[in-house]
């Protein structure tokens, strides 16, 4: 793996080198790499310099990416694209550091992976800062799948250089000014991996003017209190000659080491073999750590750690001047940081902060399979292209792994339980198994009944995703996407995973704007009365009395497909509902606080939907029965126009539309008697006889 050297200074946007040599990197400088297939490390006395793209037009520096991109990112990306993860691990991260750590004699400076590509229009830049190894290769398992979304560019800081923690400081700052004065519309992202998370923290508080949007991996704020503070005498005194063994006593602190290696391991091989790959994997992994030594010798070490200290120092001094948007990540097995504590206290100090925490994993998260940046960065709805987050135009589209993580690993035993058996009805009313009757494109509106907790939305999200390559976007609940739903050691959840795969807070505009962009759209007119209803309200429909979707619909000639759902009753019994809930103290205040938080983004709903209250409801599960999903006959809105303006054929529509769904509910409450596959235990028995890839028979339609 190779790189090209760039300046400490400016840097031209994302571009390929001119040059044969199979590069790993690209320059993000206005130089170029000279053609030459042979050598793999390319220093500053090869680079000769080239006009850039990106070109300063009386004192300003012109894009060539447009501001606000018109072009949907939905379009550019495509729905379940491929994003790379799973092609690098650990071990490419110690192959390409070997490469790296050959004395060049430069400056700090910026490259850009070559493994990223070209972004999709109006892309963000993401800034990533290295922690102590400097290299900046932390972000290596996800360079494909960032570099689809970002213009990334990593900082790197040579193994002797010795530039003090105020020069590195100044040197991302100007990268930092200088981008907002090409962008000032656009936010840029500093990615800091433990030394680096100081160091955005401390840039953000210097620059409270622009507009950043900080990822922290594990930050090194907490360092007084790191275990490597007894180390620090006892490395100033080993001799020289045994700085060999200080890579292997530092691996100790990168996390487990299975968890390192599993990246390279192959998906599809079978349990059996597992445990043999990842054996092997670890086996190819510790020869490689020698190569640390190299990378940290005992001066360098020690000059770093220095700068964690000067670091974590200077940004603790200063946090209180912060305003940028957070994320900390924090591990729950940092053999180096108290990473766990630290997300507390960044948590309660910041203003604008979000905590995501890996119980499970160590120091180096970055390099630890099974993590996902750009998703965890998609479920806290905090990727955008502009000073506002935008929930239509900088939505981005479930990856082929966030869809294999959710429906073939993490909801598979939901679907296995509840077998979902999905019908629709064909434009003459003829019912049929799957989505046939149900239109291939959008703009559609599909209206129906909400089951205790959404217990349908992971099935049939994952039905249009899988029969008609559709993702249906949601609109959900308001609290939702407050802070009240969040903790202070937030671990990732099935409200994040609802964000990863479309939902959006229910408003008016949030509506017209999916139905505009000619989007599949869910709606639930019942809302989370439905949703949350008491004990004994199962299957009743609480509707308001306004009959704006259609009308909304209208306006866009969008199909409004009603649907209903059974099944609820067959998983779960309702035991302590919201008048149960509201007769206990300390539950009635915290349903009151967590309401509190939603009425800014509840501002444009009105009547019945925007007064209802979330709370979580005390259930008990069943041996699991079955779900069934009806969609009605699609009602056509298109030249229509009347339903927008006369109110009265509006309210006639919406009546037939609420009719529908409760017909469907009363169908299928009625034809699953005659399921004989409804039972789990007959189902289990015709998967193991067949196979779980046959679809498990039903009643006839």
């Amino acid at each position: 793996m190779a790189f090209s050297t760039l300046s400490a200074n400016r840097f031209s946007p994302p571009s390929f080198p001119h040059s044969t040599s199979s590069s790993s990197y690209r320059a993000s400088t206005r130089t170029r790499v000279s053609a030459d297939p042979k050598p793999k490390l390319v220093s500053l006395d090869r680079v000769e310099t080239f006009p850039t793209e990106r070109v300063r037009i009386n004192g300003r520096k012109s894009d060539p990416h447009v501001e606000k991109s018109k072009d949907s990112i939905s379009e550019q990306l495509g729905l379940m694209y491929d994003d790379g993860y799973g092609t690098a691990s650990v071990v490419d991260y110690l192959d390409a550091a070997k490469e790296m750590i050959r004395p060049d004699g430069g400056p700090p400076r910026w490259f850009c992976p070559i493994e990223c590509g070209p972004p999709i229009k109006g892309s963000p830049i993401l800034l990533f800062l290295p922690g102590v190894d400097g290299l900046g290769l932390g972000l290596i398992l996800h360079h494909r799948s960032l570099g689809k979304v970002f213009e990334v560019r990593c900082m790197h800081t040579p193994v002797y250089d010795r530039t003090p923690f105020e020069g590195l400081l100044k040197f991302v700052e100007e990268t930092v000014r200088l981008e907002h004065s090409a962008s000032p519309n656009k936010p840029i992202y500093l990615v800091g991996d433990s030394f680096g998370g100081s160091l955005a923290l401390a840039v953000a508080a210097r620059n409270p003017g622009i507009d950043l949007m900080l990822i922290l991996s594990n930050p090194a704020t907490s360092f007084s209190k790191s275990q490597l503070q007894p180390f620090l005498p006892i490395l100033e005194a080993m001799p020289n000659e045994l700085h060999n063994i200080v890579p292997y006593i530092l691996s100790f602190t990168m996390g487990d080491p299975f968890k390192l290696g599993m990246a390279s391991v192959e998906k599809e091989i079978p349990p059996s073999q597992t445990l043999v790959e990842l054996s092997r994997s670890l086996t190819s992994m510790l020869p490689r750590l020698s190569n640390l030594a190299d990378l940290l010798p005992k001066e360098t070490l020690l000059w770093r750690l220095k700068l964690l200290k000067s670091a974590a120092s200077y940004a603790n001094s200063r946090i209180h001047a912060v305003k940028a948007e957070v994320l900390v990540l924090a591990s729950g097995e940092d053999n180096m940081l108290p990473s766990r504590d630290e997300a507390q206290r960044l948590w309660d100090s910041l203003r604008n902060c979000k905590v995501r925490y890996f119980k499970d994993h160590g120091h180096t998260l970055l390099l630890e399979d099974g993590i996902h940046l750009l998703t965890v960065i998609k479920g806290t709805q905090m990727y955008r292209r502009s000073r506002k987050y935008d929930y239509v135009l900088d939505y981005l589209p479930p990856t082929r792994t966030e869809f294999v993580d959710a429906f073939e690993k993490g909801e598979v035993w939901f679907k296995q339980a509840t077998s979902p058996v999905v019908l629709s009805t064909m434009k003459d009313g003829k019912i049929v198994r799957g989505l046939g009757g149900v239109p291939d494109e959008g703009p559609v509106l599909l209206v129906g009944y909400h089951m205790l907790f959404g217990l349908e939305l992971a099935p049939l999200v994952e039905a249009f995703l899988r029969e008609k390559n559709v993702l249906v976007r949601g609109i959900a609940h308001p609290v939702l996407f407050t802070k009240w739903v969040e903790s202070s050691l937030q671990e990732t959840s099935r409200f994040d995973l609802l964000k990863v795969f479309g939902a959006l807070p229910v408003s008016a505009s949030n509506l017209f704007r999916l139905l505009s962009s000619k989007s599949f759209a869910l709606l639930y007119p019942g809302g989370a009365r439905e949703a949350l209803h008491r004990k004994g309200e199962e299957y009743k429909l609480f509707w308001p009395d306004q009959p704006e979707f259609v009308r909304m619909a209208a306006r866009f000639g969008a199909t409004i497909v009603p649907f209903g759902v059974v099944g609820e009753d067959d998983i779960v019994e309702l035991v302590l509902d919201y008048n149960d809930q509201m007769s206990i103290p300390y539950i009635r205040d915290w349903i009151k606080d967590i309401n509190e938080g939603a009425p800014r983004l509840r501002s444009e709903t009105t009547g019945e939907v925007a007064n209802q209250d979330f709370f979580i409801p005390g259930i008990l599960p069943k041996i699991p029965g079955r779900f069934y999903y009806l969609f009605g006959k699609p009602v056509e809105t298109k030249g229509r126009m009347e339903m927008l303006k006369d109110r009265e054929n509006a309210t006639e529509v919406y009546s037939q539309i609420k009719s529908e769904v409760e017909s469907a509910i009363s169908y299928l409450r009625k034809k699953r008697e005659e399921d004989p596959y409804r039972s789990f235990l007959q189902r289990t028995i015709y998967q193991a006889t067949w196979g779980s890839e046959h679809q498990v028979p039903t009643f006839e339609p």
